[in-house]
């Protein structure tokens, strides 16, 4: 066994003459590109386990193994399983576990393990470099990036990009904090309002794995109630991790954690800190120096040692399911730890999602709700406007508020700041002829012109083209009326009718986190609702029609979750809160809200769900790109036998000038999409089999961009 025939940089034989050596050098480096690092060509190798598994950074699935390469005896002590490497690598020209012997460039890679010899029977390419002996791979996490990997159908590779974070070298010199010991056991605080609260606590100090749906009561208490169950967790000896949809959400854990625990106990894992700093608490997780972490989705890889506890809060919310290959959901992320590492697990939120209910309906997890006396205790009174009110109602057809919304807005005032969610974010986001009610349409792209500020030209959503001349193709008219409402505009018609009143808003431009208490109005898009001081005086639920009556299975249950979301905030009906939904209340969600029941909406639509053979029920992923593309693969992929495909149908077309959505169409094409559908318990083999047809088309080559498709295992949005 051997090193890599790469010349080494150092010669490694008697130096020739010097204005030889200067001309054979010349001619070298013109014809053969120096390795930088080096490629030990002739290195002694290390004397015991001269072999290294390693896995190349490359995300193409039939490459979705390890390779084999020598050690040489200089690398020998840094290069242990977990590390960073860099090795020599040419996709086309391997054997299975096969370092290729010249030429090929530097990639990227992690040393799985160390063996004594290799089963390729050829001379291996040696290790070019050990980026860092800091071994951030360690087996747990590479089981649980394996598992990940297995049931999106996905490479190890893609995953572990999304676990270890980039290097950063002075984070690396940085040392990390030192373990500390335990802490008490928390009381049970505001657990004491579930049921089964305090006994959950218990069970975590104690040591023991509960599993629980959580839903948590209206008011600002979850934080602290989730800082109590880690804190608990902790107790035991035990780690303990979180995983939250926002930044905002984060820093409100983070405040209660560092309330109840002190400064360094725990560590907080978001883009927002930065490379260096996000790099560095991630290292202190690895080294065991802090034993609990919260964050965002990518800390749903943390590698927390001993790991007693993994959370969630709102899993439904979208920020919870990763854009990047293989696109994981954190739930089902935390799901694998929690069977993995045999911990407790918590899935809170004020809503409940269908995957939720199911966790309680099977038996896997146990409900931890309140008392039906406490709920109405703390949630606020909610009233629906329905369309046969708007239709009785002079002020709501003249200015799209309803009555019963003035009079909130005014009685609200009068106590604290009143919250206004509008499901739509600009100033008019769609307009109309006002003549024939045709949509008022870009003519260079066929976009939905947008309205702005009074005296500014219309201009295309999708082009961002200005119109200063439109008039109706279809009747000649100039006239336009307002189809749907944005933030910006209500804001701005609330501040004419409320004039002594400060207006703000919250929205995509910029996200307020808290208000203060004192009268006001706050202006805000679902999901950037700041917190107000002392809660709510009252909240207005604007345009429902706009989320219930999406074209998507999650329509309702994703509009109920908001609108509890924003309710959540308002004060007590004891104190006076009051919420106003303008929606049909005969509608399922809107009843829900009024009952403040999300459970009994979960397994309502969990029920529907399992007659009509839909997720969670089933296992489900979706094939999409050009027609040719999709029939190719469809009739090439080894379906297990119980699989149902259900298409393909046209997908719309992006226009042109539009931004592509991650696995959408490029703009102008003509997409399809598939539906394969398996029952419970075929989901491995039906992940295994796209896994296997998309690493052979890649293989032929009909994975070409452009000519590919694009698989998704548990796809959120099936229509």
């Amino acid at each position: 066994m051997s090193g890599g025939n790469e010349p080494a940089e150092d010669g490694g034989h008697r130096a020739p003459p010097e204005q030889l050596a200067l001309i054979r050098e010349t001619v070298r480096r013109a014809e053969v590109p120096r390795a930088k690092p080096r490629t030990w060509r002739g290195a002694p190798l290390a004397g015991e386990l001269p072999v290294a598994r390693v896995l190349v950074d490359k995300g193409v699935l039939h490459l979705d193994r390890y390779f084999d390469y020598a050690v040489p005896r200089e690398l020998d002590a840094d290069a242990q399983p977990g590390v960073r490497v860099r090795v020599r690598f040419g996709a086309g020209r391997h054997r299975v576990r096969e370092g290729r012997r010249e030429g090929g460039g530097l990639v990227d890679g992690f040393l799985i393990e160390r063996l004594a010899e290799s089963d390729y029977s050829g001379p291996l390419a040696a290790l070019a470099q050990v980026v860092s002996p800091e071994r951030v791979l360690d087996e747990e996490l590479l089981g649980l990036a394996r598992a990940v990997a297995d049931r999106y159908a996905g490479s190890l590779a893609d995953v572990l990009q999304l676990a270890v974070p980039p290097r950063n070298a002075r984070a690396e010199r940085r040392p990390s904090p030192e373990p500390l010991p335990p802490p008490p056991v928390p009381g049970p605080g505001s657990w004491q309002r579930y049921e089964r609260g305090a006994a959950f606590l218990t069970a975590l100090a104690s040591g023991e794995a509960p599993r629980a749906v959580w839903n948590a009561l209206p008011g600002p208490e979850w934080a602290d109630e989730l800082a109590c169950a880690m804190a608990a967790t902790l107790a035991s000896g035990r780690g303990a991790l979180a995983v939250l949809p926002d930044g905002r959400a984060v820093a409100r854990v983070d405040a209660a954690l560092t309330g109840l625990l002190g400064e360094d106990r725990h560590a907080v894992l978001t883009a927002d800190a930065g490379p260096e700093k996000r790099y560095a608490q991630w290292l202190a997780v690895r080294r065991g120096g802090v034993r609990a972490a919260i964050g965002t989705r990518a800390a749903m890889f943390a590698p927390v040692r001993d790991l007693g506890l993994v959370a969630l809060w709102d899993d439904g919310d979208d920020s919870h399911s990763e854009q990047h290959a293989p696109q994981p959901h954190a739930r089902d992320v935390l799901l694998l730890r929690a069977a993995q590492d045999r911990c407790a697990f918590l899935l809170g939120g004020w809503g409940c999602t269908v995957e939720a209910a199911q966790l309680v309906e099977n038996g896997w997890a146990r409900p931890l709700v309140a008392a039906r006396e406490r709920v109405r205790a703390a949630a606020p009174l909610v009233r629906t406007v329905g369309d046969g009110d708007l239709a009785r109602d002079e002020a709501a057809r003249a200015a799209r508020l309803p009555t019963p919304a003035w009079q909130a807005v005014r009685e609200g005032l009068r106590h604290g700041p009143v919250l206004v969610q509008v499901p739509r974010r600009g100033y008019v986001p769609r307009l109309a002829c006002a003549s024939c009610r045709a949509p008022a349409r870009c003519r260079q792209c066929a976009g939905p012109l947008e309205g702005r500020e009074s005296g500014a030209a219309l201009r295309c959503g999708w082009c961002g083209r200005e119109e200063g001349a439109w008039h109706c193709p279809e009747c000649g008219g100039f006239r336009l009326r307002a189809q749907v409402v944005g933030a910006r505009r209500t804001a701005e018609e609330l501040g004419r009718a409320f004039p002594a009143v400060p207006v703000r808003t919250s929205g995509r431009e910029q996200v307020l986190d808290t208000v203060p208490g004192a009268p006001a109005l706050v202006v805000s898009t679902p999901g950037a609702e700041p917190v107000a001081e002392g809660g709510y005086a009252a909240a207005l639920l604007l345009d429902g029609w706009a989320m219930v009556g999406r074209p998507d299975l999650r329509a309702g249950e994703d509009a109920l979750r908001r609108w509890l979301a924003a309710a959540a905030l308002v004060r007590p009906q004891a104190d006076g809160g009051t919420v106003v939904v303008v929606a049909e209340p005969t509608l399922r969600p809107v009843q829900a809200l009024v009952r403040w029941d999300p459970v009994g909406h979960a397994l309502r639509e969990l029920a529907e769900r399992a007659e009509l053979g839909f997720p969670p029920v089933s296992r489900m992923a979706s094939v999409a790109g050009p027609p040719e593309a999709v029939a190719e693969f469809l009739g090439t992929v080894a379906l297990p036998r119980e699989a149902e495909v259900l298409g393909p149908v046209p997908l719309p077309v992006t226009p042109t000038g539009r931004p592509r959505r991650a696995g959408g169409p490029p703009p102008g094409e003509h997409w399809e999409r598939a539906l394969v559908r398996v029952p419970p318990g075929s989901g491995a083999a039906l992940a295994a089999a796209l896994k296997t047809a998309r690493a052979a088309r890649t293989v032929r080559g009909s994975g070409a961009p452009g000519a590919g498709v694009w698989v998704r295992v548990d796809p959120l949005d099936i229509g």
